[in-house]
């Protein structure tokens, strides 16, 4: 194919946030698309195969519109920004309609909102059913924007409080006993929960609506005999339920409420050999009507990008593993599938 010249402007303003720090941004996008970008106070020269400096402008182009909408630049908008350019799924300038969907502020005034499709396709599942699967590995912010939803609704004054629980299993650690009253002993399992709710309300009016009841935090353990009416309810880490506490849970479920639950089928804690209640759950609730189950993959991931490529690298293994497992399986069945026509030619 033509080698193309394609030129762009970058407002002053802009530039540094764009381009990167030392072109950091702008190399990415070379690599990527195996172009040469020139840059000459803000005027872009993209050197490259017609289509290839075609999609690196487009990149661009949405990188300087989130710039524009007043959002820092970070390696993963750029990554996500070239990922979705080799997507056909996508249409239109979805990049930044996604950037339109603000769910709250922090308390240092930072927006809230999805960074991917993925997140998108999460909170609007949230949005229009009364309860909702949030499945993908960590990263995804699967705990953070229910968070946001919850508190959302909470100050909008659409449920009277919020309940978040979790099951309180060590992460392959047995931590012994601890030291403390409930709360204390209680904390530690809850801490992730305690990270988005101050990020997000703020530490001293979290603790003003905790003194109220209007917030609770509580291992799921305590939720059996309840029943939960006008709240957000919120269950992370569910792939550490076993089916009778994921049963249990979903039972509480009372009038006015919308619940979240969240988990990575990736990072289950439980014993050896025990079904994963949210396992269960994937089979038995697929179809009911007002559940929907969103998957995240390793896109939708918002940390660090290293984050991402060590999920990938996980997922990979996985396959192999797997792989491996009914290679081993297959030359089993046939080993013994020639063993029992050996026999019955010698009887």
């Amino acid at each position: 194919m033509a080698i193309v010249e394609s030129i762009m402007d970058i407002p002053m303003e802009h530039e540094m946030n764009v381009l990167g720090q030392l072109d950091f941004n702008i190399k990415k996008i070379e690599r990527a698309f195996d172009v040469t970008i020139i840059d000459r106070n803000g005027v872009l020269k993209i050197i490259g195969e017609e289509v290839a400096a075609e999609k690196a402008k487009e990149v661009i182009k949405k990188l300087l519109q989130l710039s524009q909408r007043g959002n820092t630049i970070t390696e993963q908008n750029v990554d996500y920004a070239i990922s979705l350019s080799f997507s056909e799924k996508i249409k239109g300038n979805q990049m930044i309609e996604i950037d339109k969907d603000i769910l709250a502020r922090t308390v240092l005034g930072k927006p809230v909102k999805p960074k991917t499709i993925g997140q998108k396709d999460y909170v609007d599942a949230i949005r229009n059913n009364m309860i909702t699967f949030g499945i993908g590995p960590a990263g995804t912010g699967k705990t953070y924007l229910g968070m946001a939803m919850a508190i959302t609704a909470f100050r909008q004054q659409e449920v009277q409080r919020i309940i978040l629980t979790r099951p309180a299993i060590e992460a392959g650690e047995k931590l012994g006993f601890l030291p403390g009253d409930l709360q204390s002993k209680v904390d530690p399992y809850m801490r992730p929960v305690y990270d988005a709710l101050y990020s997000i309300m703020g530490a001293e009016q979290y603790q003003s609506n905790s003194e109220k009841g209007l917030i609770e935090v509580a291992p799921l353990a305590y939720m059996r005999g309840r029943t939960l009416d006008n709240a957000y309810i919120i269950l992370d880490e569910a792939q550490n339920t076993t089916p009778a506490q994921m049963k249990m849970f979903l039972t509480r479920i009372g009038f006015g409420s919308k619940v979240i639950i969240t988990g990575d089928l990736t990072q289950k804690d439980l014993e050896e050999g025990k079904k994963s209640g949210l396992e269960d759950a994937m089979r038995v609730l697929k179809g009911v009507e007002g559940i929907e189950f969103v998957e995240l993959t390793s896109a939708d991931v918002v940390r660090h990008p290293l984050v991402q490529r060590i999920v990938n690298a996980y997922e990979k293994d996985e396959e192999k593993r797997a792989k491996r497992a009914r290679q081993r399986e297959t030359s089993e069945k046939d080993f013994g599938e020639q063993r029992n026509e050996t026999r019955h030619r010698r009887g």
